[in-house]
């Protein structure tokens, strides 16, 4: 029987209690170490010195911004919040485009019910569980939302005598298919955005959707399996978490924690890539107990398969979905796609698990407007990041030469190359957002409660404190930016700053009380998701601890806030119901329409009674103007 307490934890702790390691240091040490980390900030990370934290920009503005109340923004900032609703500014209004198990074609209306939630038969014709990134689509003129659902919370959707553990492979197929991705066609009526049911244009895709591998990896003995002796295709993207487009307007969905439904019924296999990707003991969800897929005892290579971008063509519900190998096998928050100033194209994604790193994909050939995506995301190099304390850093190629593995190992093994070639480690580097008016690119840190010295990642890399992650036990977060040399995104160098790190003012007079654009009216932990909007405004969306008490006392609930690149400011835009974290972010086409991402919320929300339902949120200015 799997173990019960697995169920109810984060994927943070499912891999803490993977690989525990030792905590930091006492506090007093904790703060005496930031406070003198002077390499990199000039002297003063007294949090009043803005060339030093970030960059000459905020200098001349910072006083003038405080003073004003974050006024740049076509909003007046909102407070906190610590109920289970939604709140907007004054002027602006909500509400609910879709639910989990929302029908998506009329044969599974109703399908939905606060008792039973829905049936096995009904379950890939619903809006999956747990929302997260997403992006919005045009095609032929009609708008189309492609959504990812992460996981699933199994003591909602299985019957309560299960106590959340699956009895049967129906309920294993269950699970699986409120996770995955829905791609539907929305449209504005006059009550405002809705989903179109019955579209062509829908689809859902689950963990038994049949897609394949692409790219150095595929066919390679690695990821050859029982079922799959060719080992170029493959069932399912799961854990699907950020999310990025293409420039020829295809949905890149990013798997995440997929190491957490896997387990062993017999003998485990051995070997450092399991333990370095946190793979054994018993899987989340029970699939090794139905599933041989999900068995490491019958199909050791089946994990080798899963931890990819894959890359989904919402114009077309009849293509295949393709795992791009290329961009290498770790826990994808999101994929963040530019173009370099040769016209090759540039994929910046992070590692989502503390410790790990920062990287980058460069293609080998070049992309025209027009032209669809070819192998550009099958033939490149892939590099990692190394930040230095003079605020430079560099990208590190990761090749045979650079790491000792050939290529198929280091596209499944990614972790291991980067470690081998002396990368920085990170604060758990989640979403990259790059600025679509200047060459500069930022990645949320989120948190990291295991830096400090003596710490280590799972593969044995130092983890204390460094440049740009540079407190202990950090909590709270913080926010880097960088800007590629000469302007080109392909560039093996760049100069770098931290545009905010997050922090309690009204709890710490310390490094702990943030960076000085952050204040006790803006205060946030754990960045997360971030978004650029078309104006250059950047959009910041939270998944911290939102108990407000303690070290988060004043901070309630989790929020999205827009931050400007140019003055530092930043302001509370959205807070959403206690419980919850803000993930996925896109706008309509027209621009006067935000959609938003509501995971896993407490209380009763949305409906009021029943269980939770995480959902997509509609949010518009009543006045009908660009929304921001």
């Amino acid at each position: 029987m799997v173990d019960k307490s697995l169920i109810d934890l984060s994927w943070d702790d499912f891999d803490e209690q993977r690989d525990p390691r030792p905590a930091g240091n006492d506090f007093d040490k904790v703060v005496d170490r930031a406070i003198s980390r002077r390499g990199f900030l000039g002297g003063a990370l007294a949090f009043g010195s803005g060339a030093a934290v970030f960059g000459s920009g905020l200098m001349s503005s910072t006083t003038a911004a405080r003073a004003q109340g974050a006024s740049g923004f076509a909003f007046t900032p909102i407070g906190i919040a610590t109920d289970h609703e939604i709140h907007v500014p004054e002027g602006y209004a909500h509400k609910v485009l879709v639910r989990w198990g929302d029908a998506l074609w009329s044969e599974a209306e109703g399908a939905y019910s606060p008792e039973t939630g829905v049936s096995v038969e009904m379950s890939d014709k619903v809006f999956g569980e747990n929302t997260d990134g997403m992006e919005l689509f045009e095609v032929d003129g009609r708008e189309v939302i492609a959504v990812n659902s992460e996981y699933v919370n199994p003591k909602i959707n299985l019957p309560a005598a299960s106590e959340g553990v699956p009895q049967s492979a129906d309920e294993v197929t269950l699970l699986k298919n409120l996770q995955g991705v829905t791609v539907m066609e929305v449209t504005r009526g006059e009550d405002g955005y809705q989903v179109v049911k019955d579209s062509p244009l829908n689809r859902r895709i689950t963990h038994e959707t049949e897609m394949t591998l692409e790219g150095p990896l595929a066919g390679h003995a690695l990821v050859k399996t029982n079922a799959d002796p060719e080992g170029r295709t493959v069932k399912g993207t799961m854990n699907n978490c950020g999310s990025g487009r293409t420039l020829w307007g295809t949905y890149l969905t990013c798997e995440e924690n997929f190491n957490g439904y896997f387990g062993a019924t017999g003998a485990e296999p051995v070997g450092e890539g399991y333990a370095r990707y946190g793979i054994g003991g018993e899987g989340r969800y029970a699939y090794e107990k139905f599933d041989a897929r999900y068995d490491l005892s019958q199909e050791p290579n089946e994990p080798n398969r899963h931890g990819f971008v894959t890359e989904i063509d919402p114009a077309d519900p009849t293509s295949t979905p393709k795992k791009r190998t290329a961009l290498g096998r770790f826990k994808h928050e999101n994929a963040a796609m530019v173009q370099a100033s040769d016209g090759r194209v540039v994929v910046y994604m992070g590692d989502d698990e503390r410790g790990e790193f920062l990287y980058k994909y460069v293609s080998n050939g070049t992309w025209e407007e027009g032209q669809d995506g070819g192998d550009l995301l099958d033939d490149g190099t892939l590099y990692v990041a190394k930040f230095n304390d003079d605020q430079t850093g560099q990208w590190l190629a990761l090749t045979p030469e650079t790491t000792g593995m050939d290529l198929p190992e280091i596209l499944a093994f990614t972790r291991m190359a980067a470690s081998a070639a002396g990368a920085t480690t990170m604060d758990r580097p989640e979403w990259v957002a790059v600025n679509p008016l200047k060459a500069e690119a930022y990645v949320a840190l989120t948190n990291n409660s295991r830096r400090g010295e003596g710490a280590s990642n799972a593969g044995g890399d130092d983890m204390s404190v460094n440049a740009p992650n540079p407190r202990e036990t950090n909590n709270y977060g913080q926010i880097a930016r960088w800007t590629p040399e000469g302007g080109n995104h392909a560039a093996d160098g760049f100069s770098w700053d931290l545009y905010v790190m997050a922090g309690n003012p009204a709890v710490y007079d310390n490094a702990y009380a943030g960076s000085e654009n952050v204040t006790e009216g803006n205060m946030f932990n754990s960045p997360d998701g971030m978004v650029f909007s078309s104006d250059g405004m950047l959009w910041i969306q939270t998944d911290g601890d939102d108990d407000n008490e303690g070290d988060f006392e004043g901070m309630g609930n989790n929020q999205m806030l827009v931050g400007n690149p140019e003055t530092g400011e930043i302001a509370r835009f959205m807070t959403v119901p206690n419980g919850a974290e803000v993930t996925g972010l896109c706008f309509s086409l027209d621009k006067t329409v935000a959609f938003v991402g509501v995971q896993h919320p407490g209380g009763a929300w949305p409906d009021g009674e029943g269980a939770p339902r995480s959902s997509v949120v509609a949010v518009w200015r009543e006045d009908g103007a660009t929304i921001g």
